[in-house]
C-alpha cells in the first residue's frame, strides 16, 4: 500500500495507536519533573543520595528490561502494559507516603519507589512500541510510522508543557498561597503544605495510563521465522531468555542496529542526565522554582517542531548526516552548560533538548525499520536496557564524582549545605562534554572498523 491509498488513511484510525499516544503522554505526564531533584532533597535526601537513587532505578530496568521484552513477545504487549500501569500507581503510591522526618525509612521508601518505578519503566519499554507499530502493519501502514512519531512527540509536548507549568506551580508555596489568599482563605502556606501535590497529580495520570491500556487489543503479528521458536517457547519463562538471546544475537550480527543502538546510548544517557538535574542547574543560574515549569513548558515545544523536521531529515539525509547534526548540536550544549551562565544558561539546555527530540526519532525510525515483528518488542527492550545501564553508570559515575568534591576543598570554599553542594554540582558538569567528546570518538572508531564499513547507510528493510 505504497500509493495513493496511503495518503488518504490516517494512522490514527487505528484504535491501538491512538491509545498508545494517549498511553505514553499519561505515563509520561510526571508533575514533578520540573522540580524532580528539589522534590528529593527537599525530602531529606543528600545530592550523592539523589544520584544513587536514580542508578538504582536504573539498574532495575537493566535486570527487567529485556525479559519483559521477551515476554511480550510471548504472552503479548498489551498485558504487560496494564501490568505498567498498576506499576505506576503503586510508584506514586509509595512516593506520596514518604516520611520525611525519618531519614531511614525515607530513603527505604524512596529506594522502593525508584525500584517499582524501574519496573514500571521496563513492562512498557519496547512493549508499546511494537503494539502500535505492529497494529499498522495489521492495517496495512506501516510507512505511515513516521506520522505517528511526529504526533507522539507533538502531543507530548503539549501536554509536558501543561505538566512542567501546573507541576511548578503547585509545588511553590508562594504561588499556592497566592491563589488561595484570592479565592479568601487566609492561613499561611508552607513548603510541607505543597510539598506533595505534584505527586498526587501524577498519580492521577497513573490511573489514566491504566485506563488506556485496558482499551487496547491484542496486534496480529508476522509468523516466526522457520526455527519456530515463538512457538516453541510460547508461554515459558525459559522461552523468554530464549527469545532473548536469539534477539540478542541478531542486533550483535546485524552492524546497522548495533550501530543505532550505541549511537542512541551515548546521546540518551549523556542528555538524560543532564536534564535529570536540570531543577539544580536552573537554581544555580538564578531561576527561582515558580520559573521551573515555564522554563519546562518552553523546552516541551521544541518537540512540537523538531519531529517535522527529524521526519524530512530521515528522508533526505543519511543516518551518519543526521548522527553528527546531533553530535554537534550536543557537544555545544554540554560545553554551554559549563560557563553556568546566568539566565543565558538557557541557550545550552535548548540546543541539548533539541538534540534529544532528533536522536529520539532517528533510533526509533530506523531501528522498528529494520526489525521484524515477531522479536520486535524484544529488540526494542534490549535499546531500553543498553540506555538504562548506561543512564545508571553516568548516575554512579557523578555520585561519586560530587562526592569526592565535596570532600574536598570545595566544600570548604563554598559552605556548608546548599552551597556546597551548588559547587560541586558545577564543577561536576564539567566532566560532561569531555566524557561525550570520548564517547562519540570510540563511536566513530567502532563505525570505521573494516567489519562495520557501510552499515550507516539503510539500503534495505527486512521488517518493513
Amino acid at each position: 500500500m505504497k500509493s495513493n491509498t496511503i495518503a488518504e488513511i490516517s494512522p490514527f484510525s487505528v484504535p491501538n495507536v491512538r491509545r498508545f499516544i494517549a498511553f505514553r503522554v499519561f505515563f509520561n505526564a510526571r508533575f514533578y519533573y520540573p522540580v524532580f531533584t528539589v522534590l528529593f532533597l527537599d525530602l531529606g535526601l543528600s545530592l550523592s543520595q539523589f544520584a544513587i537513587l536514580n542508578t538504582v532505578w536504573a539498574l532495575t530496568i537493566v535486570g527487567l528490561e529485556v525479559p519483559s521484552g521477551a515476554l511480550a513477545d510471548i504472552v503479548g504487549r498489551r498485558r504487560l502494559l496494564v501490568l505498567s500501569g498498576c506499576l505506576m500507581i503503586l510508584e506514586m503510591g509509595l512516593l506520596a507516603l514518604a516520611p520525611p522526618d525519618h531519614p531511614d525509612l525515607l530513603f527505604a521508601v524512596l529506594l522502593a519507589n525508584r525500584f517499582v518505578s524501574g519496573a514500571a519503566e521496563a513492562m512498557a519499554s519496547g512493549a508499546d512500541e511494537a503494539l502500535a507499530y505492529d497494529s499498522l502493519r495489521e492495517a496495512g501502514l506501516s510507512d505511515l510510522w513516521p506520522r505517528v512519531l511526529e504526533m507522539l512527540m507533538r502531543v507530548q509536548s503539549l501536554g509536558y508543557m501543561v505538566v512542567m507549568i501546573l507541576g511548578a506551580a503547585v509545588y511553590d508555596p508562594v504561588f499556592v498561597g497566592q491563589v488561595l489568599h484570592r479565592l479568601g482563605w487566609n492561613g499561611e502556606v508552607v513548603r510541607g503544605d505543597t510539598l506533595r501535590i505534584p505527586v498526587y497529580l501524577t498519580l492521577v495520570m497513573g490511573i489514566a495510563a491504566l485506563g488506556a491500556t485496558l482499551g487496547m487489543k491484542e496486534a496480529r503479528r508476522e509468523p516466526s521465522p522457520p526455527c519456530g521458536v515463538v512457538e516453541l517457547c510460547r508461554g515459558s519463562l525459559a522461552g523468554a531468555f530464549r527469545m532473548t538471546l536469539g534477539a540478542g544475537k541478531w542486533i550483535v550480527t546485524t552492524p546497522f542496529a548495533l550501530l543505532t543502538i550505541l549511537t542512541g546510548l551515548l546521546f540518551d544517557h549523556v542528555i538524560r542526565m543532564v536534564i535529570t538535574l536540570n531543577s539544580q542547574y536552573y537554581r544555580v543560574i538564578g531561576f527561582p522554582e515558580a520559573s521551573f515549569g515555564l522554563i519546562g513548558s518552553g523546552m516541551a515545544l521544541l518537540g512540537v517542531f523538531v519531529p517535522r523536521l527529524a521526519r524530512r531529515l530521515v528522508r533526505s539525509r543519511s543516518p551518519r548526516l543526521n548522527a553528527m547534526l546531533a553530535f554537534g548540536m550536543t557537544l555545544t550544549g554540554l560545553l554551554g552548560l559549563t560557563l553556568v551562565l546566568p539566565w543565558m544558561g538557557l541557550l545550552p539546555v535548548v540546543l541539548l533538548f533539541s538534540a534529544m527530540y532528533l536522536m529520539n526519532f532517528f533510533v526509533s525510525h530506523y531501528l522498528n525499520e529494520i526489525t521484524e515483528s515477531h522479536q520486535r518488542a524484544t529488540v526494542l527492550s534490549f535499546k531500553g536496557l543498553s540506555y538504562n545501564l548506561a543512564y545508571g553508570g553516568i548516575g554512579l559515575l557523578y555520585s561519586m564524582l560530587v562526592s569526592a568534591l565535596g570532600r574536598g576543598g570545595g566544600q570548604e570554599a563554598a559552605g556548608a549545605g546548599t552551597g556546597g553542594q551548588d559547587w560541586a554540582f558545577v564543577q561536576a558538569l564539567m566532566g560532561f562534554p569531555l566524557y561525550f567528546l570520548v564517547g562519540f570518538a570510540a563511536l566513530v572508531l567502532f563505525a570505521r572498523a573494516p567489519s562495520n564499513r557501510g552499515c550507516c547507510r539503510l539500503e534495505s528493510s527486512s521488517g518493513g
